[in-house]
């Protein structure tokens, strides 16, 4: 396939005041991913807590978040955008402080799932204003909320071994603050928004996942996920660093996460096309998953192989969100909900089977099965071949113009896939 320039003319920093608002506040929530990283083993220390019991922390977290997904679009649709934003926002904040606030891990569990509740409403909803409210075009709203998760899981980390050193409660509190700014930014900076012209139903989202293209690509992204979050989540163990040491790898990871969100996925869209992008983007992740799995216990080789898989995963976010945005044929925020519940499910489940499948079987095990549901993934993918030729034509003709001649066929009517408001 030959490769179209779909990111050469995006031009995603030059946009309104609301959208940077809406931006910087994703990217607090987004540090609140790897926040905890830095503090997981100090955590289980101060509150004689097990690896598996300490991973609890990410499941409750995003499969709370997953599940949350579902009744983003009920929410907003009822009280408008703006409104389900700080709704969001001021969960966070309260849950996160809370969160800081507790004697007991099985508290800090409870309240990273409300964390997770917060979250919810604030990703889909944020991911859909920027879509919605963004200059140069669809793809550079994407390239700019991908650019904020970059950012924020780069910073997370830091943030989270900086206070980490001084208390495992300071990374909670320190979020708590700046999602605090946050809220008062999205306030003060983003226009009401009227309530949509029809309300959504709570199924909206597990209808839209009848779409082929859509239940595809989301299933290849619970794969990615997987793998993912088992690196996310249990790595942090075999390292044995001080919290700061684990702050500065993780920030290293981030920032890659960050570079490749923004500046490779496009380039390597443009030079190969969305589906070798893919298929090789998830190849490598797999490599960089397997050699953590064979030398887990060899920090000379973990950590820099930590690092490196940020690559993959900055890549990987931007293209599939991109993707499926674009094949999907319902509204963006019910197709985020969508896409977002079923991905968030496999980062969900993940830390915790790592835990476990350490108990019985060792620790490179998780590794093993993270590389595994990669090459799963990229199984999954083959199967959506012709519809990522169509998200690569829908993509260049919202740079360029629709181009002359016939439509290629197609498994699904052409002019649903993406909604005539999204193509303006």
């Amino acid at each position: 396939m030959s490769g179209t320039r779909t990111g050469s003319a995006v031009s995603p920093f030059r946009q309104p005041k609301a959208v940077f608002a809406v931006a910087f506040a994703c990217v607090v929530s987004f540090m609140g991913i790897g926040l905890v990283d830095p503090i997981l083993p100090a955590i289980s220390h101060e509150l004689h807590a097990s690896p598996s019991q300490v991973t609890l922390l990410f499941t409750s977290y995003l499969v709370v978040t997953a599940v949350a997904m579902l009744i983003t679009n009920w929410v907003s649709s009822r009280i408008g955008a703006k409104k389900t934003l700080i709704a969001g926002l001021f969960t966070i904040v309260i849950f996160s402080a809370l969160a800081g606030a507790s004697p007991s891990i099985s508290g800090i569990i409870g309240f990273r799932a409300g964390w997770g509740v917060g979250n919810a409403l604030f990703i889909a909803t944020s991911l859909a204003v920027i879509v919605a409210s963004a200059s140069g075009g669809f793809a550079g709203a994407i390239v700019l909320y991908e650019t904020a998760l970059g950012i924020g899981i780069a910073i997370g980390p830091l943030l989270g071994g900086t206070l980490g050193e001084i208390s495992w409660r300071g990374p909670f509190y320190g979020v708590a603050a700046l999602m605090a700014i946050a809220l008062i930014a999205t306030i003060v900076l983003v226009q009401p928004t009227p309530k949509p012209a029809h309300t959504t139903g709570l199924s909206a989202p597990l209808r839209a996942l009848k779409h082929r293209g859509l239940l595809t690509l989301s299933l290849t992204a619970l794969c990615y996920n997987w793998a993912f979050f088992t690196v996310l989540g249990y790595a942090p163990f075999p390292m044995g660093l001080s919290p700061i040491k684990l702050g500065l790898v993780f920030t290293g990871w981030g920032i890659l996460v960050a570079l490749f969100a923004v500046l490779g996925a496009p380039r390597l869209q443009a030079r190969l096309g969305i589906a070798i992008t893919m298929y090789a983007n998830l190849a490598a992740f797999a490599v960089a998953v397997l050699v953590i799995a064979i030398w887990t216990t060899d920090r000379a080789v973990l950590i820099p192989a930590v690092i490196i898989s940020g690559i993959f995963i900055g890549v990987n976010n931007t293209i599939t969100t991109q993707a499926v945005m674009t094949v999907s044929p319902v509204e963006k925020p019910v197709a985020s909900a969508a896409y977002s519940f079923v991905r968030f499910i496999g980062g969900g489940l993940a830390p915790y089977a790592a835990g476990r499948m350490v108990l019985a079987a060792g620790i490179h095990v998780p590794f093993y099965i993270a590389t595994g549901a990669l090459l799963v993934g990229i199984g999954i993918l083959t199967t959506a071949h012709r519809l990522l030729n169509q998200a690569e034509r829908i993509q260049a003709e919202q740079v360029t113009g629709p181009a002359a001649g016939p439509v290629p066929a197609s498994t699904e009517p052409a002019g649903a896939l993406i909604p005539v408001e999204a193509r303006a």
